[in-house]
């Protein structure tokens, strides 16, 4: 690249002549004909440092400009989900993806025939159906890998991943898992689905765990058992555990009480569809520094809690959460209400049976500052308000799609309760006039009025 600059003027010049205007400057660029590719000039590392500063929504129109930019955008990936098996298996995965550190592996293990438009969703988990399905389940055995070829595939992503820091797999067998907790040292996620007491006896190679998800038998998906005896695995295995999650688990209390006493580091505990036996809440209280707990579409909460002085508390707890969860025998309720006394942030999504005498059991928490009802359908006010104008803390409450639950019948007390409020959601039905009124009023902040009763 040359630049021409104006020529100076000669000594000799005539002053006095009218000058010639001065000629602009010029760039000129040479002809590097040689070269068909200018970018290949540049070095790996300083291409791929361009390339990482642009959008990913374009990477893949970027990758089709030719090879050498195909591999190097390959270099960026850092998470993959497969849904092809045979790319793994071909050692393609792992040369087009070198620097992966979380790898979904789960729909990959399911055989389904992809170009089928029929799809069955569950929360955790997809899959395609033929014209051909007969019923009996979703995901019979045959429809999954067997565990040598998921063995292999965990292995040669071991092997070409040392870096790797979350992994999703389906089933596969205590070999398997040793391979990953061998090699991937730095492993802190997995999310095990379809195992067993058997699998998890792999689970004890990994030691920097700190995020597990098992998720047992599944109505029409998974049909396998993690009982106490597997928990208790877990739990002697993975002792720096911070986040626990189990679907569809069975087991009772001794298999809880196992992972309080040795997962000493947990603070969140969810509980999804879970077949656990009566008696298991009261394992809660050896959770000693558990600050959050999630029930998630639970049929039973605990069908026999046992008397209210053996059942022990959780002091450390901030944060319950239920969501579709079966409400409809108090007994358990109670129980779980008095675990979890010490409680700041209550949440309830569509839970059947949380009428108003289930409701006022929450009587029990003195400490709630958040408060949050969604699809409670069967609540009303006068449930709400025999409860909440008691919780002299309460700071911030939603009420959405709770049909039952009236503007007409929001009581004084209530209604004061409201303009202490540092945020107030209210929004129990599409006719509510309330909820569009209480912009106007600056209802939900400090320092808000509210209106004057007619």
């Amino acid at each position: 690249m040359h630049i021409s600059s104006p020529p100076s003027p000669s000594p000799n010049s005539n002053s006095n002549a009218n000058p010639s205007p001065e000629p602009s400057q010029t760039l000129t660029l040479e002809n590097h004909s040689s070269v068909s590719d200018l970018t290949s000039l540049l070095s790996d590392e300083l291409l791929l440092s361009i390339l990482s500063k642009l959008p990913i929504s374009q990477h893949f129109t970027i990758s089709l400009v030719c090879k050498r930019w195909l591999k190097l955008l390959g270099r960026l990936v850092r998470s993959l989900k497969l849904l092809d098996w045979d790319f793994l298996e071909s050692g393609r995965l792992v040369y087009r993806f070198p620097n992966l550190d979380s790898v979904d592996l789960i729909h990959a293990c399911i055989r389904s025939p992809g170009n089928s438009g029929i799809v069955v969703t569950h929360k955790f988990v997809s899959v395609h159906l033929d014209s051909l399905f007969l019923t009996g389940g979703f995901i019979c055995s045959e429809d999954l890998l067997s565990s040598d070829l998921i063995d292999e595939g965990l292995r040669v992503v071991a092997l070409n991943c040392p870096n790797l820091r979350k992994i999703g797999v389906v089933a596969g067998s205590e070999l398997g898992l040793g391979f990953v907790a061998k090699e991937c040292l730095t492993l802190q996620e997995l999310e095990l689905h379809c195992c067993n007491d058997q699998i998890l006896r792999g689970i004890s190679g990994f030691r920097n765990l700190q995020i597990v998800k098992l998720v047992g038998s599944i109505d029409g998906f998974y049909d396998s058992v993690v009982s106490d005896i597997g928990l208790t695995i877990l739990a002697q295995g993975c002792s720096r555990l911070v986040n626990l999650e189990l679907c569809g688990c069975e087991g009772s209390y001794d298999g809880i009480k196992a992972i309080g006493q040795c997962c000493q580091m947990l603070e969140e505990l969810s509980l999804c569809d879970h077949r656990m036996d009566g008696g298991w809440l009261s394992a809660l209280s050896f959770c000693g520094n558990l600050r959050t707990l999630r029930l998630q579409s639970c049929k039973n909460i605990d069908p026999s809690p046992g008397p209210d002085e053996h059942l022990g508390s959780c002091p450390t707890l901030e944060e319950l959460h239920l969501q579709h969860c079966q409400m409809r025998n108090k007994q358990s309720v109670k129980a779980l209400f008095l675990v979890c006394e010490a409680v700041r942030e209550l949440c309830f999504q569509d839970c059947w049976g949380l009428e108003d005498d289930v409701f006022r059991l929450a009587s029990i928490f003195r400490r709630v500052k958040v408060l949050s009802l969604e699809e409670c359908s069967l609540l009303t006010v006068g449930g709400l308000d025999s409860v909440i104008v008691s919780w002299v803390e309460l700071q911030r409450l939603r009420v959405i799609s709770c049909n039952n639950i009236k503007d007409t019948e929001v009581t004084p007390a209530l209604a004061t309760l409201f303009c202490s409020l540092k945020e107030l959601k209210w929004q129990p039905d599409w006719r509510s006039l309330l909820s569009s009124g209480l912009e106007e009023t600056g209802v939900g902040k400090r320092g808000g009025r509210f209106f004057k009763r007619g």
